[in-house]
This record gives C-alpha cells, structure tokens and sequence, in this order.
C-alpha cells in the first residue's frame, strides 16, 4: 500500500472532562467503540479481559492503514496485574487465543511477558456503539482487576502518585463509561515528524535523519555539556509521531507511532512511558 509520510505531529493532551466524540480527538479511558463484547481482547496470562487504555482519533497524514481506519483502540494489562501478577497457564492462553478476535487485532507481549492489543477503528466502528467488556473465562483464577468494578480512570487515580492525580482537578467516577477527552494540536516545530525514530547509539541500520532532542554544547560528552534543542522544549509527553523522549533508549519504530504516559490509560510502566507503532504493530515501554 502506497502512502505519504506525515509532514507534522501532533501533541496530545488529556483533558479534565469526558469526551465528546463530535468534537475531541478520542479519549482515554472508558470503553472502545464499535467492537463487539466477543472481540474485546481477553489477557491470555489471566483470562481476564484486558483494560481499555485509548481510543486516538487519526488525523488524515495519519491514516496509514487507509482512509477509513479512523482511529486505533490501545488495550493493556491492568496495573494490579502487572507486578508480579499471574503464572502464564498454557491452558488459559490456549482457550484465549482460540476464542473470536477482531479481524483488525494485533496483539503485543513486552519484555516481562505481560500483554497489550490494538484494534485498528474503521470510521463506522468509531461512530457506533460503546463495547461492553467480557466475562473473564472461567478458568481465571488472578484477582479481579480494579478497573472491571469501577472504571479504568478511577481506579488509576485510587492509587495514583501525587503528580499523576494532579492530571484530575476532578476526581473521576466510578463508572466503566468515565473518559477524559484527548485534544490534538499540531506541533509548531518537529523536525523529525515523518522520520522514523532511531537510537544514535545503539542502531546499526539505514540513517532515517532522525535527529535526538538534546545534543552535547562542545566534543565532550558529560553532563554539564547537555543541552536540549529549542525546538523541543515545548513539546508534550504525550504526542503522535515526531521526536521521541522515552525513558530510556529509543525503540526503532516507523513515524507512525504514539507515545505516553501512564496517566494517558492508567498503566503501570514503573515511572516510565511507552510507545505504541500502529503501522508495523510494535510496543514498547521502559521505567523512568
């Protein structure tokens, strides 16, 4: 599939108040559009299903998938069950992965062996109904993840650190519907939108022209030398595509990607970010 690469990104921000989907850019939190209960993707480690993180609206230079792909729907393990959280049972993870998927699911393991999934949103998708979420299989055993009882932004901010319930001037319900709407805003400068990002230093491939955020004033490399690039200073944590500021090295990822926080969801990335490619279906995260 032919397509241009994107000549902009976009700073995502995550609103206090629930979304509106005529007039906001998706939402965090909540529930997925236009799925259906059997297609919402169950936890093949705990059989549980797993917890709605975003729902992204795709700007046009965005839609790599086609026109009518609209937006990307980002499922996670729940925070409580992803520190020392289930045994994977083969038992389990076979009945998982034989049950009806979405015929636009990617599923995705991290480094730890805990799951994510993504759903690519076709337009009428994005425009219908919101999914109720699964029963968990009967051969579950893990206890039951917060989020299924009183909604994913509420259970995030029951146990949130100071600085992330700053993200909430007010306090979420409790309620599966609760949402924070998403604005997107186009970046003023961003020379590496349309480039894929890459490390430096540890990638041995084709150059993209990507270039990092920060640079050394001077041949010596050391602390007192770094500097950051105006062009960065004013970028948000949570954006699409552009220049990337993980927590630790750079995912080689197409120009196609989203990264955030783990307010934007709720997650438990030990005080780090992660970054979701929605074209080549990669995902990433590493602790702050």
């Amino acid at each position: 599939m032919a397509f241009a690469l994107p000549s902009r990104a976009y700073d995502l921000q995550m609103l206090d108040r629930s979304a509106d989907r005529a007039r906001d850019d998706g939402w965090v939190f909540g529930l997925p559009p236009g799925i259906t209960t059997e297609q919402w993707p169950l936890d093949p480690v705990t059989g549980y299903p797993l917890m709605h993180g975003f729902t992204l609206k795709l700007p046009s230079d965005y839609r790599v998938h086609g026109e009518d792909i609209v937006a990307v729907s980002f499922f996670a393990t729940a925070a409580d069950h992803n520190d020392g959280g289930a045994p994977d049972d083969p038992e389990i993870r076979d009945a998982v992965m034989a049950r009806l998927a979405h015929p636009r699911l990617s599923r995705m393991t991290d480094i730890l062996d805990y799951e994510y999934a993504a759903i690519l949103i076709s337009k009428a998708e994005y425009d219908g109904a919101f999914a109720t979420p699964p029963a968990p299989l009967s051969l579950a055993t893990a206890e039951r993840p917060r989020w299924l009882d009183i909604g994913g932004a509420a259970a995030f901010v029951e146990n949130a650190l100071p600085y992330a319930r700053k993200m909430f001037a007010n306090a979420p319900r409790d309620d599966l519907t609760e949402t924070r709407a998403i604005a997107r805003q186009p970046r003023v400068s961003d020379p590496n939108a349309g480039k894929a990002p890459r490390d430096e230093f540890n990638y041995r491939g084709e150059p993209t022209g990507y270039q990092p955020y920060y640079y050394y004033d001077g041949p010596d490399k050391r602390p007192e030398n770094y500097r950051l690039h105006e062009w960065g200073k004013d970028h948000a944590h949570n954006h699409l595509g552009g220049t990337m500021r993980p927590s630790q090295a750079v995912p080689a990822m197409s120009p196609f990607y989203i990264e955030f926080e783990e307010y934007f969801g709720g997650y438990n990335f030990g005080g780090g970010n992660a970054q979701l490619d929605f074209k080549e279906m990669k995902f990433d995260w590493a602790c702050g």
